[in-house]
């Protein structure tokens, strides 16, 4: 994936300004800065989530729909409806949507998949359980099998680590180091800067613009850190 030039606003208001980086296939890119740098808007703009000023998006040389279905997204959780009486297979199920439509109904190999998923990341035991009932690490969790189960190549996933136990931190960072390994692309809006460099190839440092872009071992200085979070964190 490429993003070239790309700006987004809120009425008069700039809020991301030319950013420009490419994600290289099979590599997991992090998206580092201070509160309010623009990390959860850049990842929304280049999906169509929100409508962008300026700029270009590119998805394996094409368009975003031509591409649509190589993609997932994994939005934060504080986005979600958490009360809905849905339980956790269905939350899963709805990954299949690009597959049957609003009126499809699975079949036994799309529940399978959705079953698979949820092994995955070790909640296969809670299929059947309301979302509601589940721990934050639980949900996220959920929410990694629902991207699983479209078996894109580019995966996106906004704070994939917040309000999560260690158990399920784990379980994540374990399947995202799978999904590398099969070739996947990902980027993650992170936080963590403790665990950039275990987790992140490559990495983009904004703070409204691009501060740094490139290999963690470039990218991803004590200098550059403190251009972007004006603090000395490293």
């Amino acid at each position: 994936m490429t993003i070239s030039g790309l700006s987004v606003a809120y009425g008069a208001t700039t809020v991301v300004n030319d950013v420009s980086f490419r994600v290289p296939q099979g590599a997991v890119m992090g998206l580092l800065g201070p509160n309010g740098a623009g990390k959860s808007t850049v990842m929304k703009a280049a999906l169509g989530l929100i409508p962008a000023a300026q700029g270009d998006v590119r998805f394996f040389g094409g368009s975003l729909e031509s591409a649509r279905k190589r993609v997932a997204y994994m939005p934060q959780a504080a986005s979600v409806d958490w009360d809905y009486p849905i339980t956790v297979e269905q939350v899963v199920a709805m990954g299949l949507y690009s597959e049957l439509g609003w009126f499809k109904r699975p079949t036994a190999a799309h529940k399978r998949r959705v079953s698979d998923a949820l092994e995955r990341v070790g909640i296969g035991e809670l299929a059947k359980r309301q979302i509601s009932e589940l721990s934050g690490g639980q949900r996220r969790r959920v929410f990694v099998a629902r991207i699983l189960v479209q078996a894109p190549e580019l995966y996106f996933l906004d704070e994939p680590f917040a309000g999560v136990d260690a158990a399920s931190e784990q379980v994540i960072r374990g399947v995202l180091q799978e999904l590398k390994q099969g070739g996947a692309s990902i980027v993650i809006v992170h936080h963590d800067l403790s665990t950039v460099e275990k987790m992140c190839d490559h990495v983009t440092i904004l703070n409204r613009h691009v501060v740094s872009t490139g290999p963690v071992q470039e990218a991803f200085s004590k200098e550059l850190i403190h251009e972007a979070f004006g603090l000395g964190l490293m």
